[in-house]
């Protein structure tokens, strides 16, 4: 029995020496990632975390001009946008928006997005591989590439970039341009040597905002992404020195936000990536991207894509990369807010109107017109609510007179009356409950729509997303502090408010009536620094309303 047991075991012992054997010279890969492929991931990470610290800038910045000028560049010009990309490191950190001027001054200099290392405001995106082989030399930030043919990048004309590391590994970079803001790189390794070659494809974008001039908007400024569908956003003070967000994602996009421009890097739908947002300090913030492995087999080749977006908000333009290229809710690039459902199509109405008119103040002024006609039945019930109230305020004023100090009896009494009358008093609040989500949604158009930016009106108005520069300071010639020191536009508004007001019926409460009084000097020096655009489109919605209750007034015979 002994030796049978002894002839099982050894028999059971041959057989894990055999299996182990077998799977070590012959077996194949395993498809699902083990724990040490997961590792691997991580490490790649950790050395994308590395290789992408900010580079050391010099104590004294120069000109972006002054900086260019230093390395060889490719320069690429479209209908949208110029610059030049450095041969070291084949970066992308020179690009004017040749649409946008920076000031409404005259011969005021093109939108700078992108700025080489070195100068204020630093802002670049390099790409590339990595690997976790030690001995497998790869193209990194300070690498001179070299160029093939063309040496313009244009749409027609897409330019060909090659590196050889030596040991038998030849590196290409395709990168093409549309007529917009949008650059395609197709990175290509061959692979010479008799061994396969792991790497991993990755992206950033690097930013520096130390000198930059952050505005307290309404609109989201900052870093933000698509990230499995779900859009994320981080102001630059949501992270820490040194804090990272990290997620995994299957395609989306991530990038940097400001009010009229953006950046971003787009994920293949069919890749795996994992996404990080990140503070490295000294205000440098960085979004970035590694893709999943790619197995360069031995004397094969091997490509992968990246899609490279930097230029202008502009809404349809993104409507049309989500639609034509896939680009999972880029529209969200845009900060439409809450009320995402009113806000978009208020744009697209805007624009509509714009292109009709051929002037975006008198395409507000329609919109508000507009508004006011669909919005005429409820309104008008609501008014003719109001006017019978209003023909009411003798009764009232006799309730008052009989009670006296009791507040109690007259609002037991003042309602008793409306019941009689028929009356619903809650109803003047409906035009007001409408309003709300109307105001903060053209509110918000009007401060995210690129298409408003820069867009005159009549007179002194020059742009319709800035206030009202026409002040009291300037008007009068004397010192007004900034809170106090409005436009004309806005004291047209706030009169205009004032007026409606004493069409309406007063409130019972005194203290009520008191608060309802000081509304539109509080209304007036509130909207006094917002954009133009959205004072003008308040005041002829004011104008409006003050005609239909007038008529309605009228109708119902109250003085």
């Amino acid at each position: 029995m002994k030796d049978e047991l002894k002839s099982l075991s050894l028999a059971i012992l041959l057989s894990f020496i055999a299996i182990y054997t077998v799977n070590y010279f012959f077996g194949t890969t395993p498809q699902q990632a083990t724990p040490e492929q997961i590792s691997e991931i991580e490490q790649a990470a950790e050395q994308l975390k590395n290789t992408s610290l900010p580079e050391k800038v010099e104590n004294v910045l120069k000109s972006p001009e002054a900086v260019v000028a230093e390395d060889s560049r490719i320069k690429f010009e479209n209908p949208s946008v110029s610059g030049s990309i450095r041969l070291r490191g084949a970066r992308f950190d020179d690009l004017y928006l040749k649409k946008y001027d920076t000031t409404l001054e005259e011969n005021s200099p093109k939108v700078e997005l992108l700025k080489p290392i070195q100068t204020a405001n630093q802002y670049f995106a390099d790409l590339g591989w990595l690997s976790l082989d030690k001995k497998t030399v790869l193209p990194s930030a300070n690498t001179i590439w070299s160029t093939q043919g063309n040496e313009k990048l244009s749409p027609e004309n897409p330019v060909t970039l090659s590196w050889n590391n030596n040991n038998g590994l030849l590196f290409t970079r395709k990168i093409s341009i549309d007529d917009n803001y949008l650059f395609t790189v197709v990175d290509t390794v061959e692979n010479k040597t008799d061994r396969d070659v792991d790497l991993f494809p990755y992206a950033l974008i690097s930013r520096n905002i130390k000198d930059m001039v952050q505005t307290r908007s309404v609109v989201h400024e900052g870093m933000n992404g698509v990230i499995d569908n779900t859009l994320r956003e981080f102001k630059f003070s949501d992270l820490d020195d040194g804090e990272t967000e990290s997620f995994e994602t299957t395609g989306g996009w991530l990038g940097f936000s400001d009010r009229y421009w953006f950046s971003a890097l787009i994920v293949n739908n069919n890749d795996k990536a994992t996404v990080t947002f990140k503070n490295n300090g000294d205000f440098n913030y960085q979004v970035d991207f590694l893709g999943s492995r790619v197995i360069v087999p031995a004397h094969k080749a091997k490509s992968y894509t990246y899609t490279f977006f930097a230029g202008a908000k502009e809404v349809k333009l993104l409507d049309k990369y989500a639609q034509d290229n896939g680009f999972p809710k880029f529209d969200l690039a845009v900060d439409f807010g809450w009320y995402y459902f009113l806000t978009k199509p208020f744009f697209y109405i805007l624009d509509f109107l714009y292109g009709f008119l051929g002037n975006m103040g008198w395409a507000i002024l329609l919109f508000a017109a507009l508004l006011r006609l669909l919005m005429f039945p409820i309104i008008n019930k609501s008014y003719t609510s109001m006017a019978k109230m209003k023909a009411l305020q003798p009764k009232i004023a006799d309730i008052q007179k009989k009670y006296g100090d009791n507040k109690l009896l007259i609002q037991q009494a003042t309602l008793e009356l409306y019941k009689r009358e028929k009356i619903n008093p809650a109803s003047g609040c409906l035009p007001i409950l409408i309003q709300i989500p109307i105001f903060f949604s053209l509110y918000k158009v009007l401060n995210i729509a690129i298409e408003i930016r820069h867009a005159p009106f009549i007179g002194w108005i020059k742009d319709l997303s800035a206030p009202d520069p026409m002040t009291l300071s300037q008007i009068l010639h004397i010192y007004v502090p900034g809170f106090l020191d409005i436009g004309l536009w806005p004291i047209f508004m706030g009169f205009t408010m004032w007026i409606q007001q004493k069409l309406n019926p007063a409130p019972i409460n005194k203290d009520q009536a008191m608060m309802f009084t000081l509304l539109p000097v509080f209304f007036t020096f509130m909207l006094g620094h917002f954009a133009s655009g959205l004072v003008i489109y308040w005041t002829l919605s004011n104008v409006l309303s003050i005609i239909q209750q007038k008529v309605i007034l009228y109708k119902n015979g109250v003085a």
